[in-house]
This record gives C-alpha cells, structure tokens and sequence, in this order.
C-alpha cells in the first residue's frame, strides 16, 4: 500500500510540484522506499541550508520508517531475551523479555529527555528518541493481565486516557515539543483506555471505541494515513492557497477516506491475504516485490535527469558571454541582457546551486555544533590580500562574489561561517542559540590571531537594525583589522523560483522595496561617532531592488534562491560591485 501510494505521489508531483522542490521530493521517495525518512528529515532539521523546504508530500512517511525499523529490530530483541533467559539467567523468557523491554524503556527515555532539550527538531525523527514509546507497548502487553481495578475506577480511567489523547492533538504543539517529556502525555492516555478495556464496564471507553464505526475506521486508519498528507500538499500546489477552507477541509477529508476505501480493497487486503504455498503463489510475492521496487527505480531516473539538467544549466552559464547573464551588472555596469536568453530555464539551477564553500563540511559549522572552522579559497599562494568572511548563511552567500574577484585581486579567502548565526555579542532576544553565542564568543581570538587585511560581514540581520550587538563584535578589532559589513538583502515573502515557476508574469514574484527595506540605513540610529573606526558600512541593495522594486529576476539571472538567500549566479554578477568597495579599503590600507 505505502509503495502505490508513493508511486501515485511521484506521479502527481512530477505534473504539480514546482521544479525547485523535485530534488527534496526526490530524496524523501529514497528515504521512505528504504525506510530511513525519519533520519533524512533529522538531517535537514539540522542543516540550515535546507530549512526553507517545502514540506513535500512524502514528510509523514517519517513515523513509517521508525515503524519499520521497529519491525526489523523487534524480533531481535525477542530472540536476545530468549537467548539470556535460556543460556544465561535460567528464568522464565517472559521475566527476562520485560526486563529487557524495562531496560530498553528507561535508555531511550533518558535520552529522548536529553536530545529534546539539546536539540529538539533532531530528537523528533530520531529512532532512538522513541524506541521507549514502543517498548512501553511491550511492557503493557506483558504486564496488562496484572492490573485488576474497581469497575468505577476503570471507568474513569478509561475516558480520562481519551480526554488526553485529544487535548494533545488539539492544544499541545507537538511539533515543537515533543519527543521527551511532552510525550508521555499521550503514550499514559493509551496506556489508560488499554488498562480500562482490560477491565471493561458497561459504559466504558471501549463500547464506544469498539463500535462499529470506529472499528471500520481502524480497519482503514494505516490507508488514510497514506493518502492524506500527499493529497494536501498536492491541494497546496494545485491552488497555490496558503490555507485550507472549512469546505475544502471537508472535501480534502473526504477524498482520503474514499482513496482509503479502494486502495484498501483492492491493494491492502488482497496483500495481507497472499500465501506462499505454491510456486505461482512464490511468483506472485516476487511480482509484488518488484512493483515495490517501481518508485526506486523512477526517483533514481529523476534525480539523474534532474543532476544532468542542474549541471547542463552550469556548464552554460560559464560558458555563455556576459550579455548573456549579466545579472548586477545590468544593474551597476549598465550592461544590456540578451533578450533571447530566457532566465526561467535556470530555476533548478538557481534554487539548487550552493556556494562551492558548502562543497566541504568541513569549511563550514552546522546549526548542531559551535567548532570553529576555517577553509582557504582563492589564491592561497603568496596572495596580496587575505579577506576573511565571517557571519551565517548570509554572509556565505557572498562567497561566490569573492571568489569572482580573487583572481584579479590576488586574494585569499579565508572562510568564517556558521549557520543560523550572525557576527554579533548578543542573541538577538533568543533568535540565536547558546551554540552560536558560544561559536561568537570564540572566534575573536582566532581571527585576531590570523590577521587578515579584512573582515567581510553583514550589518544586520532579519530586521532593518543594526543593534548593539554588532558594534560590540566590531570594536573587538578596533585598531587591529578593518571591517567591511554589508547591508543585509531584502526578504521575500514567498519562495522566489517558485513563485516564478507558478506565476503568469514574472512581475508577479516582484515587491515594492518600501515594504521590505526602510529608507534609512540599518546603522543610521547608532550614529556616525559612535561607529567603530575600522568599520566601513556598504550597502548594495540598490542591486536587488530597481525602480522600487525588489524583483526576482535582474540581467537574465533569478536574484534569490529561496526566499531570503542570493542565488549563487546572481551572487558571482556582485562581483564588480563588491570588488570597488574592496578596492578602495584594501589600497587605502595600503
């Protein structure tokens, strides 16, 4: 069932989903058809770079892979405990299983505490977060014919476990809770309405939750769980809504449940019913196995074609002449683009496309760690110049304009990068974490130490404010080396390749600069005397935003490859307008 679902999903998002969410998508069928989406979803729960996507028709194949994990380690566990009770303790198999199921529940719950503390949006997909929530089940099971309670009791206990459950999923926000202790919350509800239904009474939970209907629903709940999610996402992209009507709701419902109906008819219980007794019941499984293998084989072929496409798209631009892609510099050069070049073929290229920097894990610190670490690119032997760039993502996505201008410039670039983070003292009233505080706090004495003739960073952040936190980092090297802070890009509310991909117009994906950027500068309330002396303030947003307006796509080069972040391509056009601000600090220094 789950495989027709993803193959249908696959279908569906080839003629619906953007191109510049193929890749994610991509990804998750190899994740969920192998069963291991819960930890590619962990991955990008941690990697900054891949924050802004999309959530993909295939997100909740998440609880599926830990499910199947659970399936595969299960039995071991089972034979573990058979072996000790046997050859080692010489107890019954039953007392030995619940310790080992006691022991196991205790590990993981321990740690479930622990990593949702440290680091929850891990700890949410992480398997060993919530093996606890499955050996409880096994616990229970072992342990369920022990509990003997007063009818009234039951009673009570069993509709209590409901109320639970239910004030869970509609108050409590799960996503950002749990695993931890947050989620003990609705394990004890299900735990309460068992124990109940074990000492059943007349008007107990389990009359109501073995009815009939809510039996049938059960019998379909794994199918309507399938279908629902990839149905919503599809309703997202098909409407380009952002939310979901009361009518739509009931429609979207609807559809998951008459999906769930027939697939479970035709596909589900056909399944569950095969035997293997004969050899053309042995041709049958091998069959099935091989349709199973269907969505493997496409998103491979998919993420070939789309590997060649993004590549193709890279090959060209290096290759092509400067009116082709002039991108900024229609912009501070007055060069006119090629009108027959149509920009609309490089959104895969500009929503996938990093700074080479990020090639290298190890030239950059993730959001999950505050080490400190330093790449050298350009020219690293014998350079004139050595620049260090230091910030976040938003300082990164400049690297392309550096590495444009090393060349000429005969520099080094020396990279200081953390994502999620900022060159600045404080956190911003929380937005930063202790480990960016820490990477912060740590990285002054480095840089000190390593002397570069100029630090590259941003001036401010998601707001038009250059806070005290920012001029506090930059006095740290008052006297000793010279800053360069730009001022932040404009932040779109939307996905810019996206919205190019689904508008009519590309005017469409355009907004007026006055609702994104203020008219003074982000520095401009500190005042000039109280700027660090060795602090040089430049803005070139004049270079995203023309005539007003912040558009999405400037000299045949789309300006953004998500909603915040310069597009690698466009970043490289920045080049010429950057290199003048070097230029005139480096000489000066000179």
């Amino acid at each position: 069932m789950a495989f027709f679902v993803m193959f249908v999903t696959i279908i569906f998002s080839y003629f619906y989903l953007p191109q510049s969410q193929w890749s994610q998508t991509i990804s998750e069928v190899f994740a969920s058809a192998l069963y291991f989406q819960n930890w590619e979803l962990a991955t990008n729960s941690v990697d900054y770079l891949a924050q802004n996507n999309e959530a993909s028709p295939l997100q909740h194949f998440w609880a599926l892979s830990i499910q199947g994990q659970f399936y595969i380690t299960w039995p071991l566990i089972i034979l573990l405990a058979y072996f000790l009770a046997k050859k080692l303790f010489k107890q019954p198999v039953r007392k030995t299983l619940l310790s080992v199921l006691i022991t196991i529940f205790l590990g993981s719950f321990a740690y479930s505490v622990y990593i949702t503390t440290v680091n929850q949006p891990w700890a949410y997909f992480d398997t060993f977060a919530r093996v606890w929530e499955f050996s409880i089940g096994g616990i229970l099971a072992l342990t369920l014919s022990y509990f003997s309670l007063h009818r009234i009791v039951s009673f009570i206990l069993g509709w209590l476990g409901l109320l639970i459950i239910a004030f869970t999923g509609m108050v409590l926000p799960v996503s950002d809770l749990f695993p931890g202790y947050a989620a003990l919350l609705p394990i004890s509800g299900v735990i309460f309405i068992l124990i109940a239904a074990e000492n059943g009474t007349t008007f107990g939970v389990q009359k109501v939750l073995g009815s009939k209907p809510f039996v049938y629903f059960g019998s379909i709940s794994y199918a309507f769980y399938l279908w629902h999610w990839p149905i919503l996402i599809m309703y997202f992209a098909i409407t380009n809504n952002a939310t979901v009507s009361f009518v739509d709701g009931l429609l979207l419902l609807g559809l998951s449940f008459i999906l769930s109906v027939i697939s479970g008819k035709i596909i589900e219980s056909p399944t569950r019913s095969q035997s293997v007794k004969t050899r053309k019941d042995k041709g049958k499984v091998i069959a099935m196995l091989a349709v199973f293998m269907i969505p493997v084989f496409i998103a491979n072929g998919g993420w070939q074609w789309q590997h060649t496409q993004v590549q193709q798209s890279l090959v060209s631009s290096e290759g092509a002449s400067i009116n082709d892609f002039p991108g900024a510099q229609a912009v501070s050069h007055g060069v006119t683009p090629n009108p027959d070049i149509d920009p609309m073929d490089r959104i895969l290229q500009a929503s996938e496309e990093l700074p080479s920097m990020y090639d290298d894990s190890e030239c950059y610190t993730g959001l999950d760690s505050d080490r400190i670490h330093r790449c050298s690119f350009g020219e690293t032997e014998d350079p004139d110049y050595r620049v260090a760039l230091v910030g976040g993502s938003h300082s990164g996505h400049w690297f392309p304009a550096l590495e444009e201008i090393a060349g000429d410039l005969n520099m080094q670039i020396d990279t200081y990068i953390k994502d999620g983070c900022r060159f600045t003292t404080d956190n911003h009233g929380g937005a930063l974490t202790d480990l960016c505080v820490n990477w912060n706090e740590h990285i002054i004495q480095p840089l000190i130490d390593h002397e570069p003739d100029l630090i590259v960073t941003t001036a401010n952040a998601n707001i038009e404010l250059t806070s005290e936190g920012f001029v506090e980092m930059w006095e740290n090297f008052e006297g000793k080396i010279d800053i360069l802070a730009l001022r932040d890009n404009q932040r779109m509310d939307f996905d810019v390749p996206q919205c190019l991909e689904q508008a009519s117009d590309p005017s469409e994906c355009a907004t007026p600069r006055d609702e994104l950027l203020t008219e003074e500068q982000p520095w401009d309330w500190i005042g000039e005397e109280n700027i660090p002396s060795n602090v040089h303030l430049v803005d070139l947003t004049d270079h995203f935003c023309v005539g007003g307006e912040c558009l999405p796509i400037i000299g045949n080069v789309i300006t953004l490859r998500d909603n915040n972040h310069i597009s690698t391509l466009y970043a490289r056009t920045l080049g010429p307008a950057l290199r003048e601000e070097l230029e005139f600090i480096l000489k000066e220094e000179d």
